[in-house]
């Protein structure tokens, strides 16, 4: 939402732009671990106030940038407010019972919808207070009025969270030793969940700040109808958190993912086709020309619109399955297991807009963006069956050569 405006300012290119929020991100992802272990042992209410309240530093030196340098820097110390999801992930597992676990962490990332909620108002709110500022200059104008509201928005959450949550906290972790905490990170299937959060949040953290320049250039919309659009990708993939969380608690995390995948994966297919048409050498018999162009294909906003709101939709109901994974497999250390998923998964939106750049120069083809998306999540979802197919060979050594289900004696006429 703000980069068109930032490109517009600084004259800055694609690559340039992507970097600027792939270092937020990575600031939001890399202390995750830490910050997951430090809710543990200290308990959420002290980390999370105090996380936003150092957070409103940065924010405010962002709408005072003169320079892409500055830019940089800022951008990269904001990203601290995004480890608190490890935070609040940690925290609400210790107030609530494993059967509602799903549930409640799903609620509570469904605050990643002020992502389109920015997306929605961020247009008026630039245009809200003139480019030269107000009462003096006191109150940046323009795009920088943005990040001086979200310095302020943050002073006062850090307010509220201090003031409206039990003083005497839950704290699982307090006393064990951090190399105890750190154990269960041994675990492939830790850096399997990583994976999958890549997939359906790292993915979902790019395309949100890819979107809108991607309609601004390839459909050529302005950018208020860019960043409306966008938002329907951004509310189905955070309002549906709860959903997901409902339905891992209801069936099971891994039916949920694969339903997610699969949404992913048929979707990204459709809008990774470049556009055009297959041209076939025919004899001059059959044409003329000696050319026939077949399987025309024009992907229209409506299309993309329409494929780009079913991954929203499957990213939503993943991103909690994944969560809910964890207490199930590591009910007393979701601080740390939950911290190493959400960095690594959340480095995958570090990595992605640049790659995204990288592919679309390389290939020529905005359509790059989803064929990588859709790389990764084949590579999730394959990783995800073959491990589904050990654990029932283990469970059933002998059906283990078994493709079909032998025939009854009224099958076969006896």
């Amino acid at each position: 939402m703000l980069g068109i405006p930032i490109r517009k300012e600084f004259g800055l290119d694609p690559v340039q732009l992507s970097w600027i929020s792939a270092v937020a991100v990575l600031n939001g992802s890399i202390w995750r671990l830490p910050f997951g272990i430090l809710t543990d042992r200290y308990g959420g209410r002290i980390v999370f106030t105090t996380m936003l309240a150092v957070t409103a530093i940065p924010a405010f030196l962002v709408s005072q940038a003169n320079s892409y340098t500055q830019l940089l820097v800022y951008a990269f110390l904001v990203g601290l407010a995004g480890n608190s999801f490890t935070v609040g992930i940690a925290w609400n597992a210790a107030w609530f019972p494993a059967h509602r676990q799903g549930t409640a962490l799903g609620v509570f990332g469904a605050g990643n919808v002020g992502a389109s909620v920015t997306k929605l108002i961020g247009p008026a709110l630039i245009t809200l207070v003139p480019a030269a500022g107000a009462l003096g200059g006191v109150i940046p104008g323009g795009w920088r009025f943005v990040p001086f509201l979200y310095g302020v928005l943050l002073l006062v959450m850090a307010a509220v969270m201090w003031v409206g949550t039990p003083r005497v906290d839950r704290i699982p972790g307090q006393g064990r030793p951090i190399a105890n905490m750190l154990k269960p990170l041994r675990r492939l299937s830790v850096w399997r969940f990583s994976l999958y959060y890549v997939v359906v949040f790292g993915a979902y953290v790019a395309l949100a700040a890819w979107l809108p320049r991607y309609y601004v250039d390839v459909f050529d919309l302005d950018l208020s109808h860019a960043a409306l659009l966008t938002a329907l990708f951004i509310f189905p993939a955070s309002l549906l958190r709860p959903l997901g969380g409902y339905l891992s608690d209801r069936y099971g995390a891994r039916r949920v993912m694969y339903s997610s995948f699969g949404a992913m994966l048929l979707a990204s297919l459709v809008l990774s086709m470049p556009q055009g048409h297959i041209v076939l050498y025919v004899p001059e018999s059959v044409d003329p020309s000696g050319v026939r162009e077949v399987m025309h294909f024009t992907m229209s906003v409506r299309l993309f619109t329409g494929l780009v709101f079913v991954v929203g939709i499957a990213m939503g109901v993943g991103k909690a399955a994944v969560y809910k994974y964890i207490p199930d497999y590591f009910p007393k250390d979701v601080g740390a297991v939950g911290g190493l998923v959400g960095a690594l998964g959340a480095l995958g939106g570090f990595f992605l807009p640049p790659l995204f750049a990288y592919g679309e120069q390389l290939t020529k083809m905005p359509q790059a963006t989803f064929m990588i998306l859709f790389l990764i999540t084949l590579v999730s979802a394959i990783w995800m069956h073959l491990t589904v197919v050990g654990f029932l060979q283990r469970a059933a050594p002998q059906l283990k050569d078994d493709f079909e289900t032998p025939a009854t004696s009224a099958e076969r006429g006896e």
